[in-house]
């Protein structure tokens, strides 16, 4: 059966340290992303990694923490203003509704960008229907 999701939520992502987060949905969106600085790719001993930081000072989730990933990949992506850019993607796991799922993030800069998180239909699909009359239908059930 098929969750009902609103327009927005919060969601807790764990391996990233953040907790009631803001999310929006976007099912014009393919891929699911992060809002970040200072992504760098680079190599220890024979291996590549990625680090980055997560949201902005301003944002009072910001930790200033620096994390890193040995898995990721990189991919192409048509942003919103129809420009191919490559971002680089990491798996993570999303907490919503209670539930625990495995999610792809592209790591973006959307510093101008109101949610700093956008879940996109390659997560949604099969799992949820979206509301857009709703709004935190996931965090409600947490709160209660």
């Amino acid at each position: 059966m098929k969750l009902t999701i609103g327009r927005t939520d919060k969601a807790d992502f764990h391996e990233l340290s953040l907790e009631d987060i803001d999310i929006k949905i976007d099912s014009g969106a393919y891929t699911s992303s992060i809002h970040c600085s200072d992504i760098k790719q680079f190599t220890k001993g024979s291996e590549q990694f990625i680090s980055f930081t997560l949201l902005d000072p301003e944002h009072k989730l910001y930790t200033n923490k620096q994390f890193t990933f040995k898995k990721y990949s990189a991919k192409k992506v048509k942003s919103s203003n129809g420009q191919s850019e490559e971002r680089f993607m990491i798996q993570t796991t999303i907490e919503i509704f209670n539930k625990s799922f495995p999610i792809y993030l592209t790591l973006s800069e959307r510093k101008k960008m109101k949610f700093p998180i956008l879940i996109g239909r390659k997560f949604l699909n099969n799992k949820f229907i979206i509301d857009p009359s709703k709004k935190n239908l996931s965090h409600k059930l947490k709160t209660n």
